[in-house]
């Protein structure tokens, strides 16, 4: 059995590198949501062919470069999908000098917005320790295929023991309205079993006011285990005791801030397959995001 199968959409990344020698260099890679995270977890777990990532591509030049490269990061790309009518979708990125970033989107025609658009969608979905997708893996589909995917998932926790993590990862422009983003979400924390919400996502997406509703929030959900990211001042998890809070020490230096939470991610679900408790796993994911921040792009270089 798979460790981790992430389920999402990945794009080509056009990340512009100007210079004065170059004002108009871009360079090209390639993200998404979980699949940053699938490659951090792998990357973290060290063992080729442990995490997998499905999701839906072109036939184009970059959705075959996507492939090569999902690969030499040593991904299980046998659940990647060609779609011959359809191509990968691209974003650019651009980084202000404190690491801010702003993007501009071509996604509209994604291959990936055709995932679980048929009922058969379910019988080429391997079984895995964690299944994991995010509020973008939801957000991109029709309104069918996201029950078809929550269905799959509950099927997949009854049937193969199969744990569910979860990022709500809330991006207003993708969904409908917020109601239904609202709704869709609420069921999926639900029947998540590994939650791992940002801040600042939960509190505009549910409207609320303080951190402390947020948290009072998360500690009634079934969750079994919980990660709050809170950027620099580090997670919490509402599942301990606040005591001993941990010391999670700043990120050296912040270059981009791109993928600081699907890090995380990644580095904290590769130490909860390893047996880490709660307090390991969000230090791990923690380290992890405070590397990537002090290199440009979502996928830093490996070491």
């Amino acid at each position: 059995m798979l460790k981790l199968l992430a389920i999402g959409e990945v794009m080509a990344e056009i990340r512009s590198q100007k210079t004065e020698e170059a004002p108009s260099s871009y360079a090209i890679n390639f993200a998404g949501d979980t699949f940053n995270t699938a490659i951090y977890c792998a990357r973290a777990l060290g063992t080729s062919g442990d995490v997998a990532f499905l999701t839906r591509i072109g036939s184009d030049p970059l959705s075959a470069g996507m492939t090569s490269f999902a690969a030499e990061e040593g991904l299980d790309t046998n659940h990647i999908a060609i779609d011959p009518h359809l191509n990968i979708g691209i974003y650019s990125v651009t980084t202000d000098a404190l690491g801010e970033r702003s993007f501009h989107y071509w996604r509209s025609q994604s291959a990936a917005r055709r995932l679980f658009t048929t009922e058969e969608t379910a019988l080429f979905v391997p079984a895995a320790e964690i299944l994991y997708v995010s509020g973008i893996s939801l957000a991109i589909l029709t309104p069918d295929a996201r029950a078809r995917l929550l269905a799959l998932l509950a099927e997949r926790q009854k049937s193969d023991g199969c744990l569910v993590a979860f990022d709500s990862n809330y991006r207003p422009a993708l969904w409908e309205n917020q109601e239904t983003a609202q709704n869709v979400m609420a069921a999926m924390w639900q029947q998540t079993d590994i939650a791992l919400p940002s801040i600042d996502d939960e509190m505009a997406l549910f409207n609320d006011k303080t951190e402390a509703e947020v948290i009072a929030r998360f500690a009634a959900l079934p969750c079994k285990h919980i990660a709050i990211k809170r950027g620099v001042r580090g997670p919490l998890s509402p599942h301990l005791s606040d005591a001993q809070p941990l010391d999670f020490p700043p990120a050296p230096r912040v270059v981009d801030t791109t993928a600081a939470g699907d890090s995380f991610n990644g580095g904290y679900l590769a130490a909860f397959l390893q047996g880490g408790d709660d307090e390991a796993c969000l230090m791990a994911g923690h380290n992890c995001a405070s590397r990537v921040v002090g290199a440009p792009g979502a996928i830093m270089p490996r070491d």
